[in-house]
């Protein structure tokens, strides 16, 4: 199973702040590399918990005792931690961007690189695909999946191009959406624009937005006061969504305020936002896009 290099590794290690004794929980397993760091820095004592949806993922588990590898999504990270007994740990690490297996394998259609059926589903098992967000929505449903999660101004254009399409049959493979869409490929901008409409039907068939929500929501009920977040990002729809969670607990408007116009929130940032170096970026280059951010449990 090839994977990729985990990115910015040493900064995401170093911004979880790991103790020998402690509990810490990586949500998006993928090819285990953060994992095996995090290991690394633990003691006897210490416990790691994983999360990956994925079932190619189970392939790359790692035989330690202290590791525990769950086959869910991390949505659901509060009752599968209840489940083996915690309900508080000292951190825990967030890697959202698609993994470069689930990239390579063709047939996974997450790839703008390959023909393959339309799916594009992290957990094989779920029903929703990219196959029925591009049949079986009406138009005002595909316009507002690539207007929201690919912010695309053509968006309207394209979903209509798209039901005119399918009338005259299920649109099957990313060839035959790519057909439907080229008047919008402009020439120079064709990859671009490609990556935007497959990262917003990726986006809707793995509910994305609404997974990112539920687990920051969780966070500050499951880690211990000091505790340390450390969160990678790959689009800016997860990072304002993050940065926004740090700075006042929210998604949007306001916290309620005292009468000194004070507020409480659950986290507090640490340090700045951190990005790969040119030198990383050169090595791996999906590494491009990627925004750290490291939060505390106040």
């Amino acid at each position: 199973m090839a994977y990729h290099n985990p990115v910015l590794l040493k900064e995401t290690i170093d911004g979880l702040n790991v103790k020998a004794e402690g509990v810490y929980v990586d949500v998006t397993f993928g090819g285990g590399g953060h994992s095996r760091e995090i290991l690394k820095c633990l003691g006897p004592e210490g416990k790691l918990f994983a999360f990956d949806q994925d079932k190619d993922a189970l392939l790359n588990t790692i035989d330690d005792d202290r590791f525990t590898l769950i086959n869910e999504n991390f949505r659901y990270i509060k009752r599968f931690l209840k489940f083996y007994g915690v309900r508080e740990v000292d951190g825990i690490l967030a890697d959202f961007g698609v993994s470069s297996h689930q990239f390579d394998v063709a047939e996974r259609g997450f790839s703008t690189r390959f023909e393959a059926n339309l799916d594009m589903r992290m957990n094989q098992d779920d029903r929703l695909s990219a196959y029925h967000v591009i049949n079986d929505y009406d138009e005002v449903q595909i316009k507002e999946v690539l207007l929201r999660y690919g912010e695309l101004r053509q968006a309207p254009a394209m979903a209509r191009e798209i039901v005119e399409a399918r009338r005259d049959g299920d649109i099957k493979t990313s060839e035959q959406l790519k057909a439907i869409l080229k008047r919008f490929l402009n020439h120079k901008k064709e990859n671009k624009v490609l990556a935007q409409i497959y990262q917003a039907i990726r986006i809707e068939v793995n509910q994305e937005i609404e997974v990112l929500k539920e687990f920051l929501m969780q966070t500050p009920e499951i880690l211990k006061k000091g505790g340390r977040l450390s969160m990678i990002s790959y689009h800016s729809l997860e990072d304002r969504l993050v940065k926004r969670f740090i700075r006042n607990g929210l998604f949007e408007g306001e916290p309620e305020r005292d009468v000194f116009g004070n507020f409480e929130v659950p986290l507090k940032k640490i340090g700045k936002l951190i990005v790969p170096t040119a030198a990383e970026i050169a090595l791996n280059n999906r590494a491009r896009s990627a925004k750290l951010r490291i939060a505390e449990r106040l």
